[in-house]
């Protein structure tokens, strides 16, 4: 079992309030599990028990549409807390969370957490703070959908793709989404994506490596994302 005290991705998130006593305490209740490409950590409408730290790899934060596709709200990186709202709002989770790759994630029961709330205010403050700031991204992700057209929302992804999850050795975006993965970001059917994608490639803003994607002209990309 490794030590939550040592781990340093706790530093990225809410958890980095807890002193080392009750980081001690938390390290002999989590559960670690490996979670492989493909498979789901939670899916929208179950109950959680808890929250989930992701110490590597990345997942995406989806819902489905009535239409049946599947609408990427956010992707997560190491660091990051999964399940925050659900549990303190006592709801079923409102999104699933799907692995990007594989991914290593620690699981803390909600009787733990809640009693941290207790007991440490700034844990509290923090645990709030990246609820806010979850609201705030729903809020520009739902202007963005309305005001941006999606070849503006395309280029804006493919830049935030690199910025924050970075490239490969072969400079390609380190995140390998499918089509329908990257259509399901930017809000569009995946025909549409597809055209996009082939249109920014034959205007060599980006280079299309199977089914990676090379940025090559991130100032272009950038003028089209405004």
């Amino acid at each position: 079992m490794s030590k939550c005290e040592q781990c340093i991705v706790r530093q990225f998130s809410s958890l980095k309030a807890l002193n080392k006593e009750e980081l001690v305490k938390m390290a002999h209740c989590k559960t670690s599990f490996i979670i492989k490409k493909g498979e789901s950590i939670f899916e929208e409408g179950e109950v959680t028990n808890g929250i989930y730290c992701i110490k590597e790899g990345v997942c995406k934060l989806s819902k489905l549409s009535a239409n049946g596709k599947d609408h990427i709200v956010k992707l997560m990186k190491p660091g990051e807390l999964l399940g925050q709202r659900s549990m303190i709002s006592e709801e079923p989770a409102n999104l699933s969370a799907v692995a990007l790759e594989d991914m290593e994630v620690c699981f803390i029961p909600k009787s733990e957490i809640l009693g941290f709330f207790n007991t440490n205010n700034e844990f509290s403050m923090n645990v709030m703070k990246s609820i806010c700031g979850d609201l705030k991204d729903a809020d520009d992700h739902m202007v963005s959908m309305a005001q941006k057209s999606v070849k503006q929302r395309l280029a804006e992804t493919l830049l935030y793709l690199e910025e924050t999850f970075g490239k490969n050795e072969d400079n390609t975006l380190h995140i390998q989404l499918s089509r329908e993965e990257l259509a399901g970001m930017i809000g569009t059917a995946t025909e549409s994506c597809i055209r996009l994608l082939s249109e920014f490639n034959k205007l060599g803003i980006i280079e299309l490596v199977g089914k990676k994607i090379l940025l090559k002209d991130k100032l272009k990309l950038k003028r089209l994302s405004e």
